[in-house]
């Protein structure tokens, strides 16, 4: 999976919270991060390799099967590594629709794109800064790759003690994500329950 947007979405968070709840349900996972020198506004990305084996080399995607889109800014670069056929979640608050119309993976095949107004339903929660937990339980509810249970609770254990005002809005936020997708419509791992 490829994780992108701009910093200061919570992309890096998201992503240690999938790669640590894909462990909590006993499978193996592997996060890299990528990012540039600013702090918030500039590219960032992360890749998460889970698998039900040993995992041995570090997680460097040459191609992907599914990404977590939270701004379009670096689009391009994911979109040109994803496998035909590929599951995308968008954040459709501040990524347009169109941007998908006509794009399609490596060898022609369209991707499947699931658009998801993660910021609006954050801020309409009365937690703006939420929107990435949207997205990611967004994405965990339409692909089935590790429950929105093991979220929550991969989440509480990321959140720091002097952030702990915020893990209620948090776990708000996934489930809201998971709820805003058709269960299971682009599953990707057959053993996953959502919930």
């Amino acid at each position: 999976m490829l994780l992108t947007g701009i910093g200061g979405q919570g992309v890096q968070l998201c992503a240690k919270a999938l790669a640590m709840a894909a462990t909590a349900e006993g499978r193996q996972a592997m996060l890299s991060a990528h990012y540039g020198g600013e702090m918030r506004g500039g590219q960032t990305e992360a890749s998460v390799v889970v698998a039900d084996a040993g995992l041995r080399a570090l997680p460097i995607l040459p191609w992907a099967g599914s990404a977590y889109v939270m701004h379009a800014a670096w689009w391009p670069p994911v979109r040109d590594r994803l496998r035909p056929g590929a599951v995308v979640v968008a954040n459709s608050t501040v990524v347009e629709g169109s941007l998908f119309a006509d794009e399609s993976a490596e060898g022609g095949a369209d991707v499947r794109v699931f658009m998801v107004p993660a910021a609006a339903m954050a801020a309409e929660a009365g937690a703006p800064m939420t929107a990435g937990f949207v997205l990611l339980g967004a994405y965990a509810g339409v692909t089935g790759l590790v429950s929105g249970d093991s979220l929550v609770e991969a989440m509480k254990e990321l959140v720091p003690p002097y952030r702990r005002q915020h893990v209620e809005a948090n776990e708000a936020a996934i489930r809201s994500g998971v709820a805003a997708v058709p269960s299971g419509a682009a599953s990707l791992w057959a053993q996953a329950t959502v919930s």
